[in-house]
């Protein structure tokens, strides 16, 4: 599978699918996609990830870059659609102590309409 990022906008969300290996050939070219949506506007992401095949430690970093990017702006990121394979990824780096993880792109439009109530 050929490495591809697409995103549109649902509600004032930014839904990001990538498809392919994230690794450190790919990954290059996904922090520019992502900082290029983030300088047009896209301040609440959500990263489909079910069509990721492999997921390396540059991927990781360029993930965590952005998140700490939007979490600058005031922004979000989570993540949906997470195969069993990156979801171990996650789980063995500790990183799902600060992504989360959502099982579909319902789920994370009520967990951020509900986060949007609270402020």
């Amino acid at each position: 599978m050929e490495f591809a990022v697409e995103h549109r906008d649902v509600q004032d969300l930014t839904v990001v699918k990538i498809s392919g290996e994230i690794d450190v050939f790919t990954s290059p070219r996904l922090r520019e996609m992502l900082l290029d949506i983030i300088d047009n506007g896209g301040t609440y992401l959500v990263v489909d990830l079910g069509e990721v095949t492999f997921l390396d430690s540059t991927g990781l970093g360029v993930l965590v870059g952005i998140y700490h990017r939007l979490r600058a702006r005031d922004g979000s990121m989570s993540f949906m659609g997470v195969n069993e394979r990156v979801r171990r990824v996650f789980h063995v780096t500790q990183l799902t102590k600060i992504f989360v993880l959502h099982d579909s792109l319902e789920e994370a439009l009520a967990a951020h309409e509900a986060s949007v109530s609270s402020r």
